[in-house]
């Protein structure tokens, strides 16, 4: 079954509004067609022409836009050529005859797609499939290094003193204070001379146990607008002119405090959840179109944890099958995948917001509440958009789980499985849930249509996307 986007559903609704429903949808089955095969050009040159034709119509400016960017999007994760390829592996991994890459390609190991009748590689096709190969073929080896990298030595010193101050308590400990500059940059000339450019920037959400003492020193616009605590997403949201030939820079600072929180899977209490209260029906429901109960997120769910009706074990369960058998890739940019948690499955692997996409899925599936909790990662040696979860325990509360970490190298069961019932105070946490509207609204199509991290850009004329634009986080640890 087709699985159709939103925005084609509304674009044909505007612009065929007249025709019979049969009508819209048979045009709307030929672009989905046209995008799912990849003719990019047909696609861009059709949305073009729309928008030469639209007048002054927003909407229809509004959806050709989106179509555009989504086509633009898919042509730009796969930009690289077989010859390209080849010289990449070569060089990480020596010579390979074309029926072993032909099997690479045919287990999803190497990604590629047809662009306009061409062969393309996804940008990052042969740094995963290192990575892959790795998992699957040098776990002992891979393993090692994981133990030895600085990252995970600083985690494991910092997750066991966190686990020795949390005592007989499941309290946030550990606080750690950063400084935080956070700077977007736009091309010189992405937007034309003194018109508008609406920017919105990572802003640390209030109200959080785990994270408090949010402070603002400076902004580089007098004017802004915080988004309310009550938001999904939290930003800070400015404006500037462009200017012609420099790039027009959105920068702000401030102070936070993050803390570590653990909780001992053996002692928390579990009692039988309310099932008919608002909040348990939210966060054990579908949130289309990436929190999906799929047929095969099912057929996973229910092979693993078959006959177990415990909360904590069927997490446990899920939460090691994800070690045991999806490694960390580079992803695509997630406006561009249909259904992620299918994606995951079809191919056996996925970045950290793909994965918990997936995992949520399956836990609500089992009905199990669960949120997605999302921003950056903040240790010395490891800087970076990170995205988890949270899964709620009757007669508990809502207990951190990160499922993309990677066991901690411990004879200490409890700290080695650390991030299955804890998460470290390096962390900054900007979402509570996906998808969310931006504050103030954003006109066009998201960068990041479903998570929010590294910021979102636009002017009247459309979307900006990430090649138009620059972020850059620098962190300073006060002590």
């Amino acid at each position: 079954m087709k699985i159709i986007r939103d925005s084609l559903s509304l674009f044909i609704i505007l612009l065929f509004g007249c025709r019979t429903a049969s009508d819209s949808y048979q045009v709307l089955e030929d672009l989905q067609e046209n995008l799912d095969f990849g003719n990019i050009s047909t696609v861009i040159q059709t949305v073009d022409s729309l928008k030469k034709v639209s007048g002054e119509n927003k909407n229809i400016l509004h959806i050709a836009d989106s179509l555009s960017q989504i086509a633009e999007r898919i042509n730009l994760d796969f930009s690289i050529t077989e010859s390209q390829v080849n010289t990449k592996i070569e060089k990480l991994i020596g010579s390979v005859s074309s029926k072993g890459r032909s099997e690479w390609e045919k287990n999803g190991w190497l990604e590629w797609k047809l662009i306009d009748g061409k062969k393309k590689y996804f940008n990052r096709s042969v740094s995963n499939l290192v990575l892959i190969k790795k998992f699957h073929e040098q776990k002992a080896e891979r393993l090692k290094e994981i133990g030895n990298e600085p990252a995970m030595i600083f985690r494991l010193k910092h997750t066991e003193q966190a686990i020795k101050a949390s005592g007989n308590h499941n309290d946030p400990v550990e606080p750690v204070k950063m400084k935080i500059t956070y700077t977007i940059t736009v091309n010189p000339d992405a937007v034309p001379e003194g018109e508008k450019i609406r920017c919105w920037i990572p802003w640390p959400k209030e109200g959080i146990p785990r994270q408090c003492g949010v402070e603002l020193l400076s902004t580089s616009s007098p004017e802004y607008l915080i988004a309310p605590d009550t938001s999904i997403h939290s930003t800070i949201y400015m404006e500037e002119p462009a200017k012609k030939g420099i790039p027009t820079i959105f920068q702000i600072s401030y102070n936070y405090i993050s803390k570590a929180q653990h909780f001992n899977m053996s002692e928390i209490k579990i009692l039988q959840y309310k099932k008919d209260i608002y909040e348990y029906k939210k966060y054990t429901s579908e949130q289309l179109p990436h929190i999906c109960f799929t047929d095969n997120v099912k057929r996973i769910a229910d092979s693993l944890t078959q006959g177990d009706d415990n909360p904590a074990s069927i997490v446990r369960k899920i939460y090691f099958w994800f070690k045991e058998s999806i490694p960390w890739t580079g992803a695509l940019e997630y406006s561009t995948i249909p259904n992620i948690p299918e994606y995951v499955i079809k191919n056996m692997r996925g970045d950290c917001g793909e994965q918990v996409f997936l995992f949520i899925s399956m836990l609500r599936y089992k009905g199990i509440p669960v949120r997605w909790q999302s921003g950056w990662e903040m240790t010395p040696d490891d800087q970076n958009l990170h995205d988890w979860s949270e899964v709620y325990y009757e007669g508990t509360g809502w207990v951190p789980v990160d499922v993309m970490y990677d066991l901690q190298k411990s004879d200490n069961e409890t700290l080695k499985d650390y991030f299955l019932s804890g998460i470290d105070a390096y962390r900054l946490i900007v979402n509570n849930g996906v998808e969310g509207p931006l504050h103030p609204q954003k006109k066009y199509l998201r960068s990041e249509p479903y998570d929010f991290q590294r910021g979102e850009v636009e002017w009247k004329g459309g979307n900006l996307y990430f090649d138009k634009w620059d972020y850059n986080m620098k962190i300073e640890y006060i002590k």
